[in-house]
């Protein structure tokens, strides 16, 4: 399995023998990882299509394989005990949905807090069939001056495409049907809910 190399400033961790186990568990399955991290210490992995509870499952695997420390969103109902405390252990931050327009700025705040940061997200912010993507991941970006690494989960290719970074403008409207487009040749776990 070709795995990417790992530039020095990028947020690390050591998962140890986990990172073995995650290696493995992706290589049996006939996955395979794709294109390159960027040279950043803060960005945003934002992983798409998401149609299914196995890409959550399949991102965590590519994350420990490649020692990535990923922040990532998830709605505050599944942060219950036990599975809450891996969650945090693996870098999940609980966020109330009816808060959404105090996300952002919160994220912003964080980002600029940081030395280095990786927040990864899923732009359609749901597992159920979308007609339109959120933009928060995108005014993140914005607002706190961070490229976004396009992740691709393919599951027809069973591949985990990094595409090259982007940088967002403030043009909200016509970045998101730019980077919706970059999306358009990967194949989801249920094509029937993109």
């Amino acid at each position: 399995m070709f795995v990417p190399l790992v530039p020095s400033c990028v947020p690390r961790t050591q998962y140890k023998i986990f990172k073995v186990i995650a290696q493995k568990a992706l290589s049996l399955s006939g996955w395979r990882i794709t294109g390159e991290i960027p040279e950043q210490k803060k960005f945003i992995l934002a992983v798409a299509p998401h149609t299914s509870n196995w890409d959550f499952f399949l991102g965590i695997a590519v994350m420990i394989s490649l020692n990535l420390k990923v922040t990532f969103l998830g709605k505050k109902s599944i942060f219950i005990w036990p599975v809450g405390y891996l969650l945090r252990r693996l870098g999940g931050i609980a966020i109330d949905r009816k808060h959404r327009h105090g996300v952002v700025g919160q994220m912003v705040d964080v980002f600029n807090q940081q030395d280095a940061m990786i927040l990864g997200l899923a732009p359609e912010g749901t597992r159920s069939k979308t007609r339109q993507w959120k933009t928060g991941f995108l005014h993140i970006a914005q607002q706190a001056q961070v490229p976004i690494v396009p992740v691709g989960l393919d599951f027809k290719k069973k591949e985990i495409k990094l595409m090259p970074a982007v940088l967002i403008n403030s043009d909200i409207e016509n970045e998101l049907l730019r980077f919706k487009h970059l999306f358009n040749d990967v194949c989801a776990k249920n094509p029937q809910s993109v």
